[in-house]
């Protein structure tokens, strides 16, 4: 098999990744419950971001991020059935934004469990999980500061309410990603080189 077949290869398996998982964010984005402050939802969006990370990698990770935002600058595929566009002018652009920084750290972080035993790789996604997910509370603390000129203190409370559900939502992405790569173990391997 030549190097220009093997790419080509490479090129639409990577293009199908990033199609599928862009699907599937789009479609977890239409479960949310609104809450908290100026009423941001829990919603399964965010964590399945991170889960693309986790199984893709920060490269493919970061272009299904991309190809979702840039989808919801013309469908409302955000949570809630909201536009990227909306989002920007709303108290949720913290969030948004966050998707763009915590996936591919995330995905940085889970090359490191690529070749590691099962027990250290669930830990390192575990943390890639939970380190993007901090990401997006930092950031989307700051977007609820600047859109609703609120402090500092409760901007930070009023992450609270989404750190239970967010951290279930982690745990079973976490295993999710387990699972994938104990199916394929080389989806994230390729990502690494």
């Amino acid at each position: 098999m030549s190097s220009k077949t093997v790419s080509t290869s490479s090129a639409t398996a990577d293009l199908a990744y990033v199609a599928v998982f862009t699907a599937l964010v789009i479609v977890l984005g239409f479960v949310a419950v609104p809450v908290g402050i100026a009423g941001v939802p829990i919603l399964l969006q965010n964590t399945v971001v991170i889960l693309a990370a986790l199984v893709l990698g920060p490269r493919r990770g970061f272009y299904v991020t991309g190809l979702f935002l840039l989808i919801g600058l013309f469908l409302p595929v955000l949570a809630g059935g909201r536009t990227t566009i909306f989002a920007l002018g709303s108290p949720t652009i913290g969030y948004v934004f966050s998707y763009l920084i915590a996936v591919p750290v995330a995905g940085l972080i889970a090359i490191q469990g690529a070749r590691k035993s099962k027990p250290v790789a669930t830990a390192i996604f575990a943390l890639a999980g939970f380190v993007g997910l901090l990401i997006q509370y930092v950031m989307g603390a700051i977007g609820l500061m600047v859109r609703t000129d609120i402090g500092v203190g409760e901007a930070a409370a009023a992450q609270l309410p989404f750190i239970p559900t967010d951290s279930l939502e982690m745990i079973i992405m976490v295993a999710i990603a387990i699972g994938v790569h104990s199916a394929f173990p080389q989806l994230l391997r390729s990502e690494a080189r």
